[in-house]
């Protein structure tokens, strides 16, 4: 019996398989001044598993392999890919990462005052008793704070999101009001044409009038055109179509939706670009690899079969999509995922915080994510913003036909091609012009304004992307007097800081002094039609700022300054109107009983 344990054990060891079990990483990760750091996030890159620092910052893994790798997280800190062999003890060093850079873990600023204390920043929080997620910009004074800063972030998602809510008569959500967004929303009038043989990335231009729901004060219109790139020359493009045919996707306005949407991205499609399919509802699965954009009835097949059912592995989903992505990843190309989902993940990672850790780890491989949204009721939207946040990449949603067509046709470059990364506006008023002014839209978030180590990250712009910010300001006296003769050149100065796709270190600058006034009846119209968007979303957020500016006084505005010519105005004014009924007062006890929509 013994003899025949002996040789058991003998062809036990012998056995590859089970050598290969037996392999075993250990180590210890410390920063860079040697002090030994527990907790730190330790991901398996062959399996996907995630593990912890312990005691004295030690760790144990077991492998199948000789030579593996693993990623080191932890917030405050750059992270660590390392690559090698189960036979040597692994010493981990990680640095802290710059005050100016965020921690992937940590929560983003949308904009951010320089010099401003967090403490100051929070009283303007509490002092006002905000409870929503989503906290107003306060008035700053230009003598102590004369700089603020925000993140070049082109989602529009917001707009379309309300439209949802109004056209079924259902209270919005402030915090589904995202005042940038909705200023984003509508096109530039004349914007820029192709400027693809241009080297200049960003044109910069303002505007400066009048402030509808305050005379006394006026608004100061900063807008930023990124260069339009010509379509037959953009690089070669991987897409990774990650879509969610999952049971919650059973319903019109869900998946049929995206498969509509999808077929008209494929007509988009080039010789030279490849399309991959992955779904995930149940089990995920590659339903295409790599295919060429010649071939649009094999992939139109593809997304004509496809079918809900099952639960939401939005993890494995996620995780399959960027494994594709580097397997067939494209040099100096368009390395893409386009999630499409309603963001109910119900298997595997389910909180933000999850998603936010495995995004984060995966953004440094210069692969961006499009995250297209879609649905009502179980719509989660915070979950696909972070996505798309943490992706480098940007958020659209989908609510009909024709909106698909505006993200996948005519916004087409706009949607899949960067031409900047990391891009961060500053303005810096000059107290001789500006008592206060406010930055509107663009607001934080009560988690990020409360957590000390939160910072401001640039965002990235595509090919043709406008984006407006938009100022009120409180005039001294000296502006007055000076505009009533001339320009004042000296009003602020705008500068940009950005870095080209894929260039990690050399950071580009532009500067410009706003000093244009609306002079033009058409330059006029033009600013009155933001501030009307841009009262709408307060309206709608019910801001103190325009509490005495009734929802009837609305209505005739937006019918003053809207372009008949514009579908999209002309439908803006039709929205407005329809929220100017269900907000009225007599309906506020009706609307707060659905805020559950």
């Amino acid at each position: 019996m013994r003899i025949l344990l002996l040789i058991l054990m003998v062809v036990w060891l012998c056995d590859p398989l089970t050598a290969q079990q037996q392999t075993y990483f250990r180590g210890d990760v410390s920063d860079e001044s040697g002090n030994k750091l527990q907790q730190v996030s330790i991901r398996q890159l062959s399996t996907g598993l995630l593990f912890k620092s312990g005691m004295g910052g030690r760790f144990g893994i077991t492998s199948n392999a000789i030579v593996d790798s693993f990623y080191f997280s932890l917030v405050g800190y750059q992270p660590e890919k390392w690559v090698g062999r189960a036979d040597s003890f692994l010493t981990i060093r990680l640095r802290l990462l710059p005050p100016s850079l965020l921690s992937p873990d940590r929560p983003r600023l949308a904009s951010r005052t320089t010099n401003m204390s967090r403490q100051e920043q929070r009283r303007a929080y509490v002092g006002n008793e905000t409870y929503t997620s989503l906290v107003e910009n306060p008035w700053i004074n230009p003598t102590q704070y004369p700089t603020t800063g925000l993140a070049l972030n082109v989602d529009r998602a917001s707009y379309s999101n309300i439209r949802r809510f109004i056209s079924r008569s259902a209270y919005v959500p402030t915090d589904a009001v995202r005042i940038e967004e909705m200023l984003n929303y509508f096109p530039v009038p004349g914007a820029t044409v192709a400027r693809s043989l241009d080297t200049t990335v960003f044109k910069v231009s303002s505007l400066l009038g009048p402030c509808p729901w305050n005379w006394d004060n006026q608004l100061l219109q900063v807008q930023v055109e990124a260069r339009q790139l010509d379509l037959d020359t953009l690089p070669a493009s991987h897409l990774v179509f990650l879509i969610d045919v999952s049971a919650s996707m059973d319903m019109p306005n869900r998946l049929p939706l995206l498969q509509s949407a999808f077929r008209m991205l494929t007509q988009n499609l080039r010789e030279k670009d490849t399309v991959s399919i992955v779904a995930y509802g149940g089990i995920s699965a590659v339903l295409l690899r790599a295919v060429s954009g010649c071939e649009k009835d094999s992939i139109l097949k593809v997304i004509g079969s496809l079918a809900p059912g099952g639960a939401t592995p939005g993890e494995s989903g996620i995780r399959m999509a960027y494994k594709i992505a580097k397997d067939h990843f494209i040099e100096n190309g368009n390395n893409r995922i386009i999630l499409a989902t309603d963001g109910d993940f119900n298997v595997g990672l389910r909180t933000e915080e999850e998603l936010d850790e495995l995004i984060s780890s995966q953004r440094l491989q210069g692969i961006y994510l499009t995250c297209l949204g879609v649905g009502m009721g179980n719509y989660k939207d915070s979950k696909i913003q972070l996505l798309a946040e943490k992706g480098n990449g940007n958020f659209a949603y989908i609510d009909s036909e024709r909106e698909a067509e505006k993200i996948m046709m005519k916004e087409f470059a706009q949607t899949l091609y960067t031409v900047a990364d990391n891009a961060y506006m500053q303005i810096s008023f000059s107290p001789s012009w500006i008592k206060q002014y406010r930055l509107i839209g663009f607001d934080n978030k009560a988690a990020a304004l409360l957590d000390t180590l939160s910072s401001i990250e640039g965002g990235e712009m595509g090919s043709g992307h406008t984006l407006r910010a938009l100022f009120e300001i409180t005039p001294t006296e000296k502006l007055v007097e000076v505009q009533r003769g001339q320009r004042a050149d000296t009003l602020a100065q705008v500068s940009l800081r950005y870095r080209y796709p894929g260039d990690t270190i050399a950071q580009q600058q532009l500067s410009y002094l706003p000093t244009n006034q609306a002079a033009s009846l058409d330059e006029l119209r033009t600013h009155q039609f933001i501030a009307a968007v841009a009262l709408f979303g307060q309206k709608l957020r019910e801001s103190p700022v325009v509490k005495n500016y009734t929802w009837a006084e609305l209505q005739t505005l937006t019918t003053q300054v809207i372009d008949a010519a514009q579908p999209l105005q002309v439908e803006f004014s039709q929205l407005v109107a329809q929220a100017a009924q269900y907000y009225a007062p007599k309906k506020k006890k009706q609307r707060k009983k659905e805020s559950d929509y």
